[in-house]
């Protein structure tokens, strides 16, 4: 049986960290699986299933770091990567696959000639580290990095033509394979249980997404609080944590709007809410693939999303628009939605595309193309 290990900067609410979880357990089916994680204590630790071993370079979540650690720890993984990387994975693994951009991918990229070596990138490259000094760096260490993989994995079409056009001279094996997904499962934790926040006499949004930058809270809230000046009455929910909840709190309270534009906080099962809500929204800057919209997909909800690589989950599926990437696009199509009659939810459309996937993976663990 094959040894295989995945890297992961830890198993939090994440949509990288979901599809992780749910592959890990149906490979497992077939190969020796650990998950190798930098922080421990990740909420979707316990979804793992007993197969699936689970190792941690330190025991604690990111969460309990000090500020201290958080900016020295990133430190100690890039310079003393090989240490760690004898230490904790060298010569126990048939394949070792990079599931995150980063650091995870920093660490598995050290040289072993006997390891097929295998990295996914679930997000736009182009876009993820921004501008300056500090992202020049990170592009020059990952040029290396990338490099030292015989395969690299991406999650959109259009993730890989961007990262050929960011990392022009990387001349290894490149594949796009789609998110795995457990449609079971997100039907099942759908029906869990009734949640008691939407409000149905009115139209309803919402979106899940760590509250940073690339997701755009920000502007849909400026978005939401314009249409409810204007009269037009809806409820916006968001599931999520992250760095920018202080600031997104703060502009809420600016707007007047802390009745209507309503943050959940963080759901280890957001998929009632998803259910329950009229609409799913993914008004990101940029995105890789937008794994969520997948879930929403199999709860045969109303999507609507900005146009970013976003656009590859929702080709053929008859319920989705997507909108120019601006502020006046999410207002034009949400303006367009509030005033419109209720949706008729009668038509269904069957997502399920898991058995090609996974033999897709399985193909690649075993010849590594």
């Amino acid at each position: 049986m094959k040894k295989v290990i995945f890297g992961i900067t830890g198993l939090t609410l994440g949509g990288a960290e979901r599809v992780l979880v749910d592959l890990a357990n149906e490979l497992s089916k077939k190969y020796d699986i650990t998950i190798f994680t930098i922080y421990a204590g990740g909420e979707l630790e316990k979804e793992l299933n007993d197969k699936v071993k689970l190792k941690s370079i330190y025991d604690v979540s990111y969460k309990q770091l000090s500020k201290i650690q958080k900016l020295t720890i990133p430190l100690k993984l890039l310079f003393r990567k090989n240490k760690i990387y004898k230490k904790y994975i060298k010569e126990n693994y048939d394949v070792e696959i990079a599931f995150l951009e980063g650091p995870i991918t920093r660490l598995f990229s050290v040289k072993n000639d006997k390891v097929n070596k295998i990295a996914w990138i679930h997000n736009d490259i182009s876009f993820v580290f921004g501008d300056g000094f500090k992202a020049k760096l990170k592009r020059k260490i990952d040029n290396k990095s990338y490099s030292k993989y015989k395969t690299l994995i991406f999650v959109s079409k259009e993730n890989l033509n961007n990262f050929n056009k960011t990392y022009p001279n990387i001349k290894v094996n490149k594949k796009v394979i789609y998110n795995y997904i457990n449609k079971d499962n997100i039907i099942k934790k759908a029906n869990m249980y009734e949640p008691n926040e939407i409000d149905l006499n009115n139209k309803n949004f919402l979106t899940v997404a760590r509250l940073v930058s690339q997701k755009g809270i920000d502007r849909i809230i400026e978005v939401h609080s314009k249409l409810i000046r204007q009269g037009l009455k809806h409820y916006f929910y968001v599931i999520g944590d992250g760095p920018e909840k202080e600031k997104l709190e703060k502009l809420i309270k600016e707007n007047n709007v802390e009745e209507t534009f309503i943050l959940l906080g963080k759901k280890e099962n957001p998929y009632p809410y998803i259910k329950k809500v009229e609409y799913f929204c993914l008004f990101s800057k940029f995105e890789g693939y937008g794994m969520v919209l997948e879930e929403a997909k199999i709860l045969n909800k109303n999507i609507l999303i900005t146009n970013t690589a976003a656009r590859e989950a929702v080709e053929g599926y008859n319920k989705a628009i997507i909108t120019e990437n601006t502020e006046d696009g999410i207002y034009n199509v949400m303006k367009e939605k509030i005033e419109e009659e209720k949706q008729n939810e009668n038509h269904k459309q069957e997502i399920d595309n898991g058995e090609k996937i996974i033999k897709e993976i399985i193909t690649l663990i075993e010849s590594g193309e």
